[in-house]
């Protein structure tokens, strides 16, 4: 069968005339390839050029027109035959046969294009577009078409060494034609062809006749690509599979044949870990090993033509696979025997990863069933101790059986989670935290040799499905959520963090190698999973234990990945918005390493830069008010000159206005008066006198006019502007007292540092931060100081336009 054609390559610049129906010579889409097939079955191109479909006269009927994009020329010119057998492949190819040897296809550049045309097709033959066949595909040869298909069916030539070239033509011209096809299998079943064809294969292979054993690779490789049952099982019986192997060591396109056979039978051994009783089920288990390995290794790669023609192969090893699991998991003593030696610490070590390897390959076999019979199938496991083995087996020296026994415990993780929570929590009743199943697989997870630690990475993601509340049962008696988490931080989480905590004692981690650093990249994500995730638990573990604080100090590592996991875990946390996290922020001063890190990055314009900056932009935007105090009143002095942002500019502003409204209790509620009554309104409907204001023409309201709808404004009138007229008497009178002290105390020059903060930069000079006192508004030197000209986000101007809004 022949592979399938090349798209035509990505069009860079064309030219040319019309001759697409509805677009022009430079319309990508209906851009093609012609290719016919030629007498070895392989494709020819035939030329790239624009395809149209169109009524032509000449032959009386709508038709495909190909013209060349090099010059116009006609490449194709085919009418659409009602009953010409089309087929639609890979989403832009389009074949059919013109006539008995004259295959053609159609190979487009866009998917859109390949659509079009094939409408037009299915339009003419009165098909579904949605079809990828016009046609049951019959021969249309004069020869069978007035076969009577009562009769015999194909005749085969007789099976003789001379005649083994006419036996392959045969095959091969049979294959592309469904119904040639099932009268070749037909004949091959009857007349016990393939026997006789390997006795040919020994004759051949004594006279070490090259020739004819190529011939016998073509015809056995056709054999498979027919496609049937009844074939394959007497290709694979156990008297005729190894000469079937032997047919298909002759690649004719191969200067020296293969040793598959040799490989077979002398290097891949097999092994019963456990005695099998049954004659029947270890035929299988050879059956289906030597099948896979032919699939896997011995039959070239499928063409585009020929993965369809292979399907029943796939399906032969799919229902050997689950007979063989079936017939496994009936066989008690079988089972019984595989766990009890599993365990059993006579056990040697050579054995034991045999039956652990075992096991392995048996979940995996596992993963071929059917959603019924997996279940069936891990409620057997576990009905025999697969996880009390598995513990066992995970605290063993042997690095090959501990590996072999995680890949094991990552199919149950990921069939039924829930069944190993249960488990974990009903031993931890009898055993100490060390033994405990979870915590083996934190410690192998931990201790990973590999230094991409790949095994590390699977490990993590198994705790992460163990500890996310999604897959978490709910009952009316109780919940998995609730017991689970209680039992996963007083047991497992001190064995989770230990090695982080262990790396952050001092102000930078101690360790700070790549694996190292892998490692904890690896921690941290669970951790900020389980803060996203936990609510209650990890807030209560995190403020008991510091996380945060020691978790920061990784801000200082020279590994940028892992002071990124730093930041984004404390981006998290402050992403939650809540208050008793806020606090212990606060207390704590654990911005400290973060504006640290964002000064000793310099002027560089990197991901750790934008990442801080977006942490205090969040601070700025969610207005949290706690954080954006702590924040203004102890690293202002090292932020205030970051100018190529808004935001610390900002956040100060935000800080002034809240200092306002502290001082000033009764303008915040004139505020919220004024707010109140402008936006309070339902939602889905606007009362009648807004939409008198809003239909007001702005020249008819006088400058600074208040922003209030009519009704309410003869009614709020005497109420708002009485009490604000009173504040900015009180402000401008506040501001000067304010100058006179300040310029006293400047005079003196006495201030009293509270905060400093000393940063290992370039320069020698340490950054302090004023005390709360010197920043108060209009502090010397600080941007956001009332009268300060031009200082961004001053309060003079704020005030100045609130008064512009709310008075005449």
């Amino acid at each position: 069968a022949p592979d399938r054609p090349p798209a035509p390559p990505a069009v860079v610049s064309q030219s040319g005339g019309c001759g697409v129906a509805g677009g022009r010579m430079t319309d990508t889409r209906r851009r093609v390839k012609v290719y016919t097939l030629n007498e070895d079955r392989q494709w020819d191109d035939r030329g790239t050029g624009h395809v149209s479909s169109c009524y032509v006269e000449r032959l009386k009927g709508m038709s495909l027109l190909v013209r060349a994009e090099s010059d116009g020329s006609l490449l194709l010119e085919s009418k659409i035959n009602p009953n010409t057998a089309y087929q639609k492949q890979q989403d832009t190819l389009i074949v059919w046969s013109e006539a008995e040897n004259y295959d053609l296809a159609l190979s487009f550049q866009e998917k859109a294009g390949c659509d079009e045309i094939w409408e037009k097709i299915c339009q003419v033959q009165g098909k579904d577009p949605s079809v990828d066949i016009t046609q049951d595909l019959v021969d249309e040869s004069e020869e069978e078409r007035f076969d009577d298909m009562s009769s015999p069916g194909l005749e085969l030539p007789s099976c003789e060494l001379s005649r083994l070239e006419e036996i392959a033509e045969l095959v091969a011209s049979s294959l592309p034609s469904p119904l040639r096809r099932e009268k070749l299998a037909l004949a091959l079943e009857n007349e016990g062809y393939i026997k006789k064809l390997l006795e040919i294969f020994h004759v051949c292979e004594d006279l070490e006749n090259i020739e004819g054993l190529h011939h016998l690779y073509e015809i056995i490789k056709g054999i498979f690509l027919l496609n049937r049952t009844a074939l394959f099982e007497v290709m694979f019986s156990e008297e005729c599979i190894m000469d079937v192997i032997g047919c298909l060591e002759y690649d004719p396109s191969l200067s020296q044949s293969r040793k598959h056979r040799e490989f077979l039978t002398k290097t891949a051994k097999f092994k019963e870990v456990i005695p099998i009783s049954d004659p029947e089920l270890k035929q299988k288990i050879h059956q289906t090993y030597r099948v896979q390995y032919i699939q896997d290794m011995v039959l070239p790669t499928p063409s585009v033509f020929e993965e369809n023609m292979l399907s029943t192969l796939h399906s032969f090893i799919f229902f050997n696979k689950v007979e063989i699991v079936g017939m496994l998991q009936e066989d008690e003593k079988f089972l019984t025997d595989l766990f009890a030696q599993l365990t059993d610490e006579a056990t040697d070590e050579e054995k034991r990863q045999e039956l652990v390897n075992f096991l392995k390959e048996f979940c995996a076999f596992s993963q071929t069933l059917q959603p019924q019979n997996r279940d069936a199938f891990f409620k057997t496991l576990s009905n025999m101790g697969i996880l009390p083995a598995l513990e066992v087996i995970l605290g063993m020296d042997d690095a090959q059986v501990r590996s072999a026994a995680t890949d094991i415990f990552s199919y149950l993780v990921e069939y039924n989670p829930s069944m190993v929570r249960e488990f974990v929590m009903q031993e931890a009743q009898q055993n100490d935290d060390d033994i405990l199943l979870i915590n083996l697989i934190i410690e192998h997870m931990i201790c990973d040799t590999d230094p991409e630690l790949g095994g590390a990475v699977l490990l993590m993601g198994l705790l992460r499905t163990l500890v996310d509340p999604e897959n978490m049962l709910a009952t009316a008696n109780k919940t998995e959520k609730t017991e689970f988490l209680g039992f996963f931080y007083k047991h497992c989480m001190h064995v989770l963090t230990a090695p982080l905590l262990a790396n952050t004692t001092e102000d930078k981690p101690s360790k700070d190698d790549f694996q190292t650093a892998q490692l904890l990249a690896l921690i941290l994500e669970l951790l900020t999973f389980c803060v996203e995730h936990h609510t209650y638990h990890i807030k209560n573990y995190i403020i008991n234990k510091d996380i945060l604080r020691r978790v920061l100090v990784l801000m200082a590592s020279k590994h940028a990945f892992l002071a990124l996991c730093a930041l984004r875990f404390k981006r998290k946390i402050i992403g939650l918005k809540d208050e008793f996290y806020n606090r212990y922020i606060m207390k704590s001063f654990l911005f400290e390493p973060v504006v640290k890190a964002f000064l000793n990055n310099g002027s560089r314009y990197n991901l750790m830069n934008s990442a801080i900056i977006e942490m205090f932009e969040f601070i700025r935007v969610e207005d949290i008010k706690s954080l954006t105090a702590h924040v203004i009143e102890n690293y202002w002095k090292a932020l205030e000159d970051v100018d190529y942002v808004q935001t610390f500019k900002g956040l100060k502003l935000r800080f002034e206005q809240q200092r306002e409204r502290q001082d000033n209790p009764k303008l915040d509620s004139m505020r919220s008066i004024l707010r109140n009554h402008r936006y309070r309104r339902d939602a889905r409907t606007l009362e009648d006198e807004e939409e008198m204001w809003f239909n007001t023409d702005e020249d008819d309201m006088e400058d600074g006019e208040a922003v209030v709808p009519p009704s309410d404004k003869t009614k709020n009138d005497e109420d708002i502007m009485d009490p604000i007229s009173k504040f900015m008497e009180r402000k401008k009178l506040k501001e000067s007292e304010e100058k006179e002290v300040l310029l006293k105390t400047n005079l003196s020059g006495r201030q009293s540092p509270s905060f400093k903060l000393s940063f290992s930069s370039g320069t020698k000079s340490n950054l302090t931060s004023q005390s709360s006192a010197s920043n108060l508004p209009g502090s010397p030197g600080s941007p956001g100081s009332p009268g300060s000209p031009g200082s961004p986000g001053s309060v003079s101007k704020s005030t100045s336009q609130m008064a512009a809004i709310t008075t005449k």
